[in-house]
């Protein structure tokens, strides 16, 4: 769906206190949610404005979104053991 927001307290409400806890002690885990969500926030502008970006570009733009959410998501994966 255009514009949905994939932010990590969105995607994954049962790892609320996880993702508290690695922002306020992860300085790496805050680095890379800040990239994460404006990325994020890149796309969904782009989606909402028809933006001017060509198909591969925005494929690639979704795919690093992607990898950056699965490496976030390891990490709290990782934390909540």
């Amino acid at each position: 769906m255009l514009g949905e927001v994939h932010s990590l307290n969105n995607d994954f409400p049962e790892l609320a206190a996880v993702i508290q806890q690695l922002l306020d002690t992860d300085h790496l885990f805050v680095a890379d949610n800040k990239q994460y969500t404006a990325l994020d926030k890149e796309i969904r502008s782009l989606e909402m404005r028809g933006g001017p970006i060509d198909d591969m570009a925005m494929h690639q733009l979704k795919h690093d979104r992607a990898e950056l959410k699965d490496s976030l998501y390891q990490r709290l994966v990782a934390a909540q053991s």
